[in-house]
């Protein structure tokens, strides 16, 4: 039998993950299908249950229901103990697996489609919600300098900086006094691209030929872009990480490990 994936969200008719995943199983030869599940908003748990009932092997979490799958896994990876959340479920048997794919997928894509090395840099993330935390352990396994965290509300840089004090230098910088800063990698964590929005930041931390990294994808080139372009940084969307946190899932189910700078030059250009 043809084994069941989906993309659970609110919306979800937007997400690119069929695409992929059909990629990688033509790609590895792997017998699945992949689809779309629209859950209403009220009832994200009933329909993970209807899907697995309906021979579903496993599944991508999309917003705004990241959460609601921590809760309900049985087991969870050390990735998503430590990020809060909960992007991937595989379900086996009467056991939930969740993960969170998300770090590791901006990892690969930093140092192995940029090609732009993580030891020793100065990186500040944007932003102190679910995001921001499930980068931040894969970050510092690539041994950089220090990890600043930077939000509106600086207790939740705080609680996110002391949560990883132990594995690397891990700070909490108030907004205000990002300005006596220079960072070579500058990563934009926040939701503020989604309502075309821009954090704040001053120009003078984005070092020029700085990495500036947008998690979003598919809005174009957002104010944060345009505003670190303008600064003399590269600017990149979030498609590869989306691309690499796809290919870790599907390690996770199906055991390998799909290829992805074909795939990735393809939607580049796309």
């Amino acid at each position: 039998m043809t084994d069941r994936y989906a993309i659970i969200g609110h919306p979800v008719a937007h997400s690119k993950s069929p695409e992929i995943h059909a990629w990688f199983a033509k790609e590895t030869g792997q017998n699945m299908v992949y689809e779309r599940l629209l859950a209403p908003l009220d009832d994200f748990s009933g329909t993970v249950d209807r899907f697995r009932a309906g021979g579903g092997r496993g599944a991508n979490v999309t917003l705004p229901f990241k959460l609601e799958a921590f809760a309900y896994a049985s087991e969870l990876t050390l990735r998503a103990r430590q990020a809060g959340a909960v992007n991937t479920l595989k379900f086996e048997g009467g056991t939930v697996v969740g993960d969170n794919t998300d770090g590791i997928g901006l990892y690969r894509d930093i140092l192995d489609n940029l090609h732009i090395p993580l030891k020793g840099a100065r990186i500040l993330v944007l932003g102190a919600g679910g995001a921001a935390r499930g980068v931040i352990g894969p970050l510092l396994d690539g041994d950089p300098a220090q990890i600043a965290i930077a939000n509106r509300t600086p207790a939740r840089a705080e609680e996110i900086a002391r949560q990883f004090a132990h594995a690397g230098t891990v700070r909490a910088i108030a907004l205000a006094d990002l300005a006596a800063f220079q960072f070579d990698i500058v990563i934009n964590a926040t939701s503020a691209s989604i309502g075309n929005g821009l954090p704040a930041l001053p120009p003078s931390c984005v070092r020029p030929g700085a990495l500036a990294y947008e998690m979003m994808y598919g809005k174009g080139e957002t104010p944060f872009m345009q505003f670190a372009t303008r600064e003399g940084a590269r600017s990149i969307d979030g498609l590869g990480m989306l691309i690499e946190q796809a290919a870790e899932a599907f390690l996770l189910w199906r055991g390998l490990r799909p290829t992805t700078s074909s795939l990735l030059h393809k939607m580049r250009g796309a």
